[in-house]
């Protein structure tokens, strides 16, 4: 079926205070393509705040919303803060995968930095890039039976933190880098030729896989991810090509390359003249992600006018007459009409962007309009709401342990309730501690924060598993 504009909704809920964030009439009108609609990140917030509308109203198919224990989320989540930095609210920092580097206290990055001891700066901020940039294509939850041992410490770390330290020591043993870069002594990257190469068994070897005692969710889904995210760059020389940093050659005069890297060189050049730290807008960062990363999205989303959506799915709360098919285009029908019954979460995109933001400072850039992106709808946030009540699954068998697709329309719910109600956590919480949304941004609630009490409550209801309440179905390219 086809896809109509549904009902206007309140620009101004209840929870909190979203105008704010809200995309002016005049950008509006400027986003008549779909395509650019649905990757600009003030549509997300429009999107999810009218899937929260129809919750209020009782509209939702499969969740029930309370917002009366909104309060009770905000008290755990500050108690959990408080408990995790006893200094102060000062000492939180940003919700990051530089985070995922530091299991039992180890400063890997150091690491890192002390064998870059021969190059500038900016190089320096390139390989930190690199590193991110594929550690975060890599983060998608791994399952609840995996597990990494780190032989450098002994350590074994498992979730988020163990695929974070297992990308860190492939990239450390030049896992991502060509075998022509790594003879010019540049193994401490990663490039288009040599994620273009990259195998299955590779990631398999580099995540300690075992099918039957150790087995990993997604393990081929993230090795063609990296082809594809090497494919990418050099499909995108504006963003990340060697000629920006050298204006011509490659900075060993050698031919041109790519690597993700090489985006920091682009962001200086939009960068606004004469600020120190140099201010660049999100958005120019953000065009870079979507535009530049458009094609590593695996065939079977949602597309739009033969594009690669990524993270987009359909939602019948938005579609006229309340139906829309679930998964893939949702039954769009005709590809003008397309785009309106969709909801965008971008939520690895997103991940990316916070994850880039201590990298590219550590270059002299400072993003700025950060206010426009959203809490990651994932399932510790997602779970969070679930398992203290503000969100009540309408069926027992949304609970079933066997799972949901992500494309299905229980999981694009319960995501796009997330969104909001992460922002009226933070909210309420700068509230209750007289802080501002600069003094405490929402990356650093997440960190601090609702994401860290998502999994201390999931491990209190659920101590054998320490998994969600509703499990998602992952082929490693999405959460």
């Amino acid at each position: 079926m086809s896809c109509s504009s549904p009902p206007p909704t309140s620009a101004t809920t209840s929870v909190g205070s979203p105008c704010i964030h809200q995309a002016s009439k005049k950008t509006r009108l400027l986003l008549q393509d779909p395509v650019a609609e649905l990757r600009a990140l003030p549509t997300i917030r429009e999107r999810c705040q009218q899937i929260y509308a129809a919750g209020q109203r009782g509209e939702l198919k499969h969740f029930a919303l309370h917002e009366d224990k909104i309060g009770e989320v905000v008290d755990y989540v500050q108690s959990v803060i408080e408990e995790r930095f006893p200094g102060g609210m000062d000492m939180v920092p940003n919700h990051s995968r530089y985070r995922h580097f530091e299991p039992g206290n180890v400063d890997r990055l150091s690491q890192l930095r002390s064998a870059c001891k021969d190059v500038d700066k900016r190089e320096v901020a390139r390989r930190l890039v690199d590193l991110v940039v594929v550690s975060v294509l890599l983060d998608a939850g791994g399952g609840e039976k995996w597990k990494y041992v780190e032989k450098e410490t002994g350590l074994t770390i498992n979730r988020s933190e163990g695929l974070g330290v297992a990308s860190f020591r492939m990239f450390m043993d030049g896992a991502f880098s060509s075998d022509a870069e790594q003879a010019k002594g540049k193994r401490l990257q990663a490039d288009a030729v040599g994620l273009q190469a990259l195998t299955s068994q590779r990631v398999r070897e580099g995540f300690q896989v075992k099918e039957d005692s150790n087995p990993l969710v997604g393990t081929e889904g993230r090795a063609a991810l990296l082809r594809r995210l090497g494919k990418a760059l050099e499909e995108h020389p504006e963003f990340f090509s060697s000629r920006l940093a050298s204006k011509g050659a490659d900075e060993d005069g050698g031919p041109e390359s790519f690597r993700p890297g090489y985006l920091v060189d682009y962001l200086f050049t939009q960068a606004k003249p004469g600020t120190d730290p140099a201010s660049v807008p999100v958005h120019d960062l953000w065009r870079v992600v979507m535009d530049g990363l458009e094609s590593i999205w695996p065939a079977g989303r949602t597309s739009v006018g033969g594009r690669p959506m990524g993270d987009v799915w359909p939602h019948s709360a938005l579609a006229p007459g309340g139906q829309v098919a679930e998964g893939g285009d949702g039954g769009l029908g005709e590809e003008k009409e397309a785009g309106t019954c969709l909801v965008p979460f971008h939520k690895l995109s997103q991940w990316l962007t916070y994850s880039l933001m201590e990298p590219l400072a550590e270059a002299g850039l400072a993003l700025t309009e950060t206010r426009h992106m959203t809490g990651l709808p994932e399932y510790r946030n997602g779970g969070l709401f679930v398992d203290l009540g503000v969100l009540e699954a309408k069926r027992p068998e949304l609970l079933d342990p066997a799972g949901h697709a992500p494309g299905s329309e229980v999981i694009v719910e319960w995501r796009a309730l997330t969104v909001v109600l992460l922002d009226e956590v933070a909210r309420r919480l700068r509230e209750k501690l007289g802080a501002s949304e600069e003094s405490l941004p929402l990356v650093k609630v997440l960190e601090g924060g609702t994401w860290t009490a998502g999994r201390k409550i999931a491990r209190e209801k659920r101590p054998d598993s320490c998994g969600p309440p509703i499990v998602i179905v992952s082929d490693g390219t999405v959460f």
